[in-house]
């Protein structure tokens, strides 16, 4: 995720308000509700993309051996990204592993898997590429409500239950890559007379 030049410039008087809370002019409080915003419409769109993806693999997987190619591709992809290969996935690549690439990949997912199962075993959590839910950026200390009203004192909320991958809608390719649409060319004016 990269920043432009303007949303560091937010970034950065944000965090030095927290480290020296004072009330925050309306322009400041918008700006970084604007870039709370931003960033959970990129996280969201990223744990979209991901879903997409890994439900691309899961149908490259089932179609092969037609589809190894793009399999094996998808699964490198996969796994730079964090990926934890399933069983499926151990034996789809043995079935394949007179490939150069897949007796690669099988090594690798061999020792990720047992990595994996040794963390579980040891009660460890194990790292995820899914991004962690995060919760809204509903106020900023030292903003315009703290000149308000004094603080009030907080409660816990109850964690929000975080939904399984196999439970999320597997979004559309037309819904992460919308079609092109055409400019409309102006409308040409008249001349009077």
């Amino acid at each position: 995720m990269a920043f432009s030049a303007d949303e560091l410039r937010v970034l950065r008087r944000a965090l030095a308000n927290a480290l020296r809370p004072a009330p925050l002019p309306d322009e400041d409080v918008q700006d970084c509700l604007r870039l709370a915003g931003s960033l959970d419409e990129a996280v969201g769109e990223a744990g979209r993309l991901r879903a997409f993806l890994l439900a691309d693999l899961v149908r490259y997987r089932d179609a092969l051996p037609g589809s190894v190619a793009r399999y094996l591709e998808l699964l490198q992809d996969a796994l730079a990204a964090g990926y934890d290969p399933r069983p499926e996935d151990l034996a789809a690549l043995r079935t394949q592993r007179g490939r150069p690439v897949a007796a690669v990949l099988l090594e690798r997912c061999h020792v990720l898997a047992e990595r994996s199962v040794r963390a579980r075993l040891a009660g460890r959590a194990v790292p995820t590429a899914a991004p962690a839910p995060r919760s809204r950026l509903l106020a900023l200390p030292g903003g315009r409500a703290a000149a308000a009203e004094p603080e009030k004192p907080k409660t816990p909320a109850a964690p929000a239950r975080p939904v399984p991958p196999s439970e999320r809608p597997t979004p559309k390719p037309s819904e992460v890559f919308p079609p092109r649409r055409r400019p409309v060319p102006p409308p040409q004016q008249r001349a009077a007379g």
